[in-house]
């Protein structure tokens, strides 16, 4: 007998069977995916008058797939980049569905032949050097927490990790002999070794040894590295806090000249243009950064030359007047998507 609530089926066993298991993909990607089809369901139940316990796959069309993409574009102004990322869920889940069941074969090649849209080249934002001495300077080191603040920030620039490494950070994934480093479990579960240099491995041992001092546990080797006043590992959202703190301190100072929101990947961001500007092989930055392929660190390159071209372009016009020419159960699926990743 034909399912009823194929849709919910098929989802509940994307997500708690293909995702984890088959695929082997981190709680991350899984996160980005429960987001997605939130979306989509919403969409469905306000725009389209489906609610999420009706959906089934045959109503899964090109068009509206289509309409949904252009609801996410013009009506909840997300950008190009995130609308890419949407249909990706989509597809991904299709994929998994037509390996399961061929019912809706020729649909869902309609579907999965809707190509991602072209984004306009974006300018990688950073901070320079002197801003961020300006940031580095705002915590203030005479209170445990101003100093947990400072070493941070600081490690979330030297090491260039992304928020996500970060907040997974333990005590046990540091080792300040030498030679000193840090060990980061990233996307995909990949883990990649960072070394820690001068100051920074300084700052870490202080930090240690000043927390032993005042918090249970900070000694333990599965301890987290930066925690809250609960003692629980900081969320991504908590280290943004703590960044947004200092940043809008930071802009009391006039030399701080940043028009942009200043995100914990902006300050990875900062680490890898310093490093393109220093001169370092792109390789070995594709190696820090923990990029799969060197082409994704290769923006940064860009983004250096587009400055080039920019101070080059602003010197020319130094030397002419301004008159020269110019050129599962499924009637609670919303709620079980909501629960999904809750630890």
């Amino acid at each position: 007998m034909k399912m009823t609530n194929d849709f919910a089926w098929y989802l509940s066993k994307f997500f708690t069977k293909y995702l984890p298991g088959e695929k082997n993909v981190s709680v991350n990607t899984i996160t980005s995916y429960r987001d997605s089809f939130r979306i989509f369901l919403l969409f469905c139940e306000k725009i389209k008058g489906i609610s999420p316990e009706k959906i089934r796959l045959s109503n899964f069309t090109r068009e509206l797939v289509i309409e949904y993409l252009d609801w996410l574009e013009n009506e909840r102004k997300c950008s190009i980049i995130t609308r890419n990322q949407r249909l990706s869920s989509i597809h991904g889940f299709l994929r998994y569905v037509q390996k399961e069941s061929p019912d809706n074969l020729y649909e869902i090649q309609r579907i999965l032949g809707i190509s991602s849209k072209k984004a306009p080249k974006t300018i990688v934002p950073y901070l320079t050097e002197n801003e961020l001495k300006i940031l580095f300077q705002q915590p203030d080191i005479k209170t445990r927490q101003g100093r947990r603040d400072l070493v941070l920030l600081i490690l979330l620039y030297d090491s260039a990790s992304r928020v996500q490494e970060l907040t997974r950070l333990k005590v046990k994934n540091v080792r300040l002999s030498s030679p000193a480093v840090i060990t980061l479990h990233g996307k995909g579960d990949k883990t990649r070794q960072v070394p820690i240099l001068g100051k920074t491995k300084d700052l870490l041992k202080d930090y240690l040894e000043d927390h032993k001092k005042y918090n249970w546990g900070v000694a333990l080797a599965e301890a987290p590295l930066f925690f809250n006043q609960r003692h629980q590992a900081l969320s991504r959202w908590g280290v943004s806090y703590i960044l947004n703190k200092h940043v809008r301190s930071a802009r009391n100072d006039k030399n701080f000249k940043v028009d942009f929101p200043v995100t914990p990947h902006v300050i990875r961001h900062s680490k890898a243009m310093g490093m393109i500007k220093a001169g370092i092989n792109l390789i070995y930055i594709r190696d820090f950064l923990g990029h799969s392929n060197v082409m994704t660190t290769e923006i940064y390159a860009r983004a250096d030359n587009e400055m080039k071209r920019k101070a080059l372009e602003e010197s020319y016009k130094e030397l002419y007047n301004d008159e020269m020419p110019k050129w599962e159960d499924d009637e609670n699926l919303m709620d079980w998507l909501q629960d999904l990743c809750k630890n």
